[in-house]
């Protein structure tokens, strides 16, 4: 690997012990993908929730938070992903203290390098979007998928560790996505069906995800004549969850999609609307029970939380069933002032804030209240939270908040 002056003192500790041991990480990484230099990027978005943390992980962070204020600051704009607790509502779902206070220190060490609490994994609906071209290091895989495909900017799935590397010298392996070559389209998926509610756009990014072979194979999707960030984003989530796939074009719509293909002959798959109802189907329950609906991940945009109010206006959550959603700080804070917030809780709704569902020590919360059967129109949450011990259901909207009222599955 070749490396700049600056990244080899860097590397030999002229910027401190801290930023030397970042840049070693950053270098063992480049390696063991076979990146022959460093790129600098502008951003970082860190995956640190405690879940993945755990106590040795929140005391590194500790650690890093004694040095002094140049040593540990981190050099670029650096946001975070959700955390493990809504430190305003955690006694309304049964949380545990003992993780809230574990989230409570990361997050005090996490401010002392410098990093920004955003908490939260739609920042490019929120926080300083990505331009094209612009190379980043962001961790959640709906967010770099995002980055990546609909904005053109330019990251791999950068662990926790990685990102808070590349947050501390602004440089990142120059491998996979930052690279033009591997950016360009490995199979052809053709859409012969038109898309309806959030469930559609998710059940097709997974069966679009399924089909992928690895990491680094792009889809150059045709047939979608128009979308808005919502349908992408649970687009992309749903991709990346079930393929790792970490870039998509959309012909007409995405802005790589014109030299995606580049007159080559890729591989062809043809998706239908049998195909996209019969993700649903996999799911399908004999018995109607039902213990909490999940409205997350990705986190709900503005948007999404007021059409959330709209289906539960004049109606009650059935005493006995949870319903729940999850949004940023920023979005909730727009949620209160326009008193979506109000709507949404009046109904017998819990509107969380700086988390998301599955990164919130989901079996914890499952075992503290009881709830096994879990309901939601998320695809990407329907993939991850079977493994904390849930059955999952997946729905549209409308039916999830119908089954909410009901206290069943209908």
């Amino acid at each position: 690997m070749r490396l700049t002056d600056e990244e080899d003192a860097i590397l030999n500790g002229s910027a401190g012990p801290i930023r030397a041991r970042a840049m070693a990480h950053i270098v063992e990484v480049g390696r063991f993908f076979d990146a022959e230099r460093l790129v600098e990027v502008s951003q970082a978005h860190i995956m640190a929730d405690t879940e993945a943390l755990g106590e040795t992980g929140v005391a590194y962070l500790e650690g890093l938070a004694a040095a002094d204020w140049e040593d540990r600051r981190v050099v670029i704009p650096t946001i975070t992903d959700p955390r493990g607790a809504d430190f305003k509502a955690y006694d309304r779902i049964r949380h545990d203290r003992a993780i809230v206070t574990l989230e409570e220190r990361a997050r005090d060490a996490f401010m002392a390098l410098g990093v920004m609490m955003t908490d939260t994994c739609i920042n490019y609906q929120t926080i300083m979007p990505p331009v094209k071209g612009e190379h980043l290091a962001f961790g959640d895989t709906g967010v770099c998928i995002y980055s990546n495909s609909v904005f053109g900017a330019r990251t791999n799935y950068e662990g926790g560790p990685s990102a808070l590397a590349s947050a501390l010298t602004a440089r990142a392996p120059a491998y996979g996505f930052h690279l033009d070559r591997n950016r360009r389209a490995t199979q052809r998926v053709i859409v012969e069906a038109e898309l309806a509610d959030y469930l559609d756009w998710g059940a097709l990014g997974a069966l679009i995800g399924e089909r992928m072979g690895s990491y680094f194979e792009v889809p150059y999707v045709e047939g979608i004549n128009a979308a808005n960030s919502d349908q992408l984003k649970h687009f992309g989530a749903a991709m990346a969850s079930y393929g790792s796939t970490a870039l998509y074009h959309v012909a007409g719509l995405t802005p790589e999609a014109d030299e995606a293909l580049d007159g080559r002959e890729v591989p062809e798959i043809k998706l239908n609307r049998a195909d996209i109802d019969s993700y649903a189907d996999r799911f399908r329950r004999e018995d109607d029970t039902l213990d909490v609906v999940v409205f997350a991940v990705p986190q709900l945009s503005l948007i999404e939380l007021g059409e959330l109010a709209g289906h539960l206006d004049g109606r009650r959550v059935v005493d006995g069933t949870t319903l729940i959603a999850t949004t940023n700080p920023e979005m909730k804070s727009a949620a209160d002032r326009m008193g979506i917030t109000k709507r949404i809780e009046d109904a017998g709704g819990i509107l969380l804030e700086g988390v998301c569902y599955y990164q919130m020590h989901a079996r914890e919360l499952a075992e503290a209240n009881g709830w096994h059967r879990l309901m939601t129109n998320s695809a990407k949450l329907t993939n991850t939270i079977a493994g904390y011990g849930y059955a999952p259901m997946v729905a549209s909207m409308a039916r999830c908040v119908d089954s909410a009222v009901a206290g069943r599955v209908v």
